[in-house]
């Protein structure tokens, strides 16, 4: 999990207000699928939006423990919506090489 500036946020939620949810939190919560789903999403995309369908009271603690379980880093909750980086291990697949 890698900390991010203000700046890196900035141009991260900048980047991640054009992109659709990949992966959606339903009436089961945060399930060992979901987790699934959200790190071979962060592989493919290295940005990725979260869309809280249910369980939307508990959308900050889930998106921490999501960071956590994907080790990525999360960006931003915003609404029901949450935004999560994991850089890509290899240089010439990044797409965010700003951060």
């Amino acid at each position: 999990m890698m900390s991010l500036t203000s700046a890196q946020r900035k141009i991260l939620t900048r980047h991640g207000h054009g992109i659709s949810p990949v992966v959606y939190i339903g009436k089961y919560g945060l399930t060992d699928e979901v987790v699934a789903a959200a790190a071979k999403a962060l592989d493919d995309h290295e940005l990725i939006k979260i869309r809280f369908v249910e369980w939307k009271k508990s959308r900050e603690p889930f998106s921490r423990d999501l960071a956590q379980r994907t080790n990525s880093t999360l960006v931003r909750v915003m609404g029901n919506t949450a935004l999560l980086f994991r850089r890509q291990e290899d240089p010439e697949k990044r797409k965010y090489t700003e951060i």
